[in-house]
């Protein structure tokens, strides 16, 4: 995901929030570190990705551990109109840290999160990135929007510190260099997903954009739903544009309405969807919409009310998914949150395997250093997650990620279908 503007929250949805990051993800393997075998890894050359060529090679020094407690940081939006996946990220990592912490740590030595608030601006983001190099961390956790991520990446570049990004999903985001990896996919992925969704399931022949156009994650979105969408033979009959904070969508829609679309792919976020969905309606447009993980908050059903129910979006993970590792990881989250037995979005788990992935390349590094740890976590092959197995060596800092497609219920979301990277055509 992208984002760079500030919405408002509501304290539900962040409380649940809460919640579902603390669980995250299993413990970020399954038993004996071997994927779950219900959704084996895809890691088909078809998988699409950022550029999987050489990439830049960091000349930082990066930090070294001396004594006490090896630190790894997280930058997470604990504040802001991000604050739901920030809070759950956060939590999601301090599970993995804990239950690493628990089980011996690397040679007895524990693992110190420290977690900076980027307030879910990329200016802010770039500042606690680097206040956590200054701490001495040996790699960095986050974030989950890409236009964040893009700024944290260039500092830890420059110092030769590993990234993990959460849910930036930015297609060119690891051509930042070699210090930059992900666990999610990417939009090069996830349009052609929603593309190959709205033609072969839904029937939709006539599709109309609504594009951020403040938002570089809804306009690449847009722009790789479009060249798969037409590629598989239907039209995109328009595109409207609007820019983030817009709550009146009223001119665009009865630009579309003109063009009798059948669907409406909406490639920007929950706070300006849920709104547009409402006027969608209430301007007698009769489509299905669509959209990508951007759309992944409770709060899109509060403010979509009824017209939002019956909708699909792409998403990287959904509690109804039936694996072991899911219910395996649903059980842990119901042990530690009883309150809030289930999770809200899908950025715990993705902060659990972000940060369970550095854990267990930390086990894996030659030397207690950044740069080690780095070509650790470059040498990533086939980790459990719970979101699905991670392969980061060879593919340029981006695993082939599976993803799925949930329906909008009163209720939440409900699985809808499943996509191997080798199922889609792109």
């Amino acid at each position: 995901m992208i984002i760079s503007s500030n919405k408002s929250t509501f304290k539900l949805a962040a409380a649940a929030a809460v919640l579902f990051a603390m669980i995250g993800c299993d413990t970020g393997k399954a038993p004996d570190n071997k994927p779950d075998t219900t959704t084996p890894a895809s890691t088909s050359p078809t998988a699409p990705a950022a550029s999987t060529a050489s990439r830049k090679s960091s000349t930082g020094e990066g930090n070294k551990y001396t004594s006490g407690k090896i630190l790894i940081g997280l930058v997470a939006s604990e504040n802001g109109d991000l604050r739901p996946w920030g809070v759950d990220c956060e939590a999601g990592a301090k599970l993995a840290v804990a239950e690493f912490n628990k089980a011996g740590g690397v040679g007895g030595k524990e693992v110190e999160l420290r977690i900076e608030d980027s307030a879910s601006k990329p200016e802010q983001g770039k500042s606690a990135a680097e206040k956590l190099i200054g701490d001495g961390v040996l790699a960095v956790i986050g974030e989950v929007a890409s236009g964040i991520t893009a700024q944290m990446g260039q500092s830890c570049f420059e110092k030769g510190i590993p990234d993990v990004a959460v849910g930036a999903t930015k297609t060119t985001l690891t051509d930042i260099g070699n210090t930059q990896f992900r666990v999610c996919y990417t939009d090069a992925f996830q349009g052609p997903v929603m593309a190959n969704f709205a033609f072969k399931e839904l029937g939709l022949k006539n599709v109309a954009l609504m594009t951020d156009k403040k938002q570089p994650y809804s306009t690449g979105l847009s722009e790789s739903f479009k060249a798969t969408f037409e590629k598989l033979g239907g039209k995109i009959v328009d595109e409207q544009f609007y820019e983030t904070g817009q709550t009146d969508f009223k001119a665009q829609l009865t630009n579309l309405k003109a063009k009798s679309p059948d669907g409406i792919f909406a490639s920007g976020y929950f706070p300006e969807v849920g709104p547009m969905a409402r006027q969608v309606k209430e301007a007698g447009l009769t489509v299905k919409m669509l959209g990508g993980d951007g759309w992944d908050s409770s709060e899109i059903l509060n403010t979509g009310g009824e017209a939002i129910i019956g909708q699909f979006f792409c998403n990287h993970y959904n509690n109804h998914e039936d694996r072991p590792a899911v219910k395996t990881f649903l059980d842990k989250w119901k042990a530690a949150y009883p309150n809030n037995p289930v999770p809200a979005t899908t950025m715990g788990a993705l902060g659990y395997d972000a940060t369970s992935v550095v854990l267990d390349a930390l086990k894996r590094s030659k030397s207690l250093d950044s740069k080690a740890l780095r070509d650790a976590i470059e040498d990533t092959d086939n980790f459990a997650g719970v979101s699905g197995a991670i392969t980061l060596k060879g593919n340029g800092g981006n695993p082939p990620k599976r993803a799925i497609v949930v329906k909008l219920t009163k209720g939440g979301q409900v699985f809808a279908k499943a996509y191997e990277p080798n199922e889609v055509v792109k």
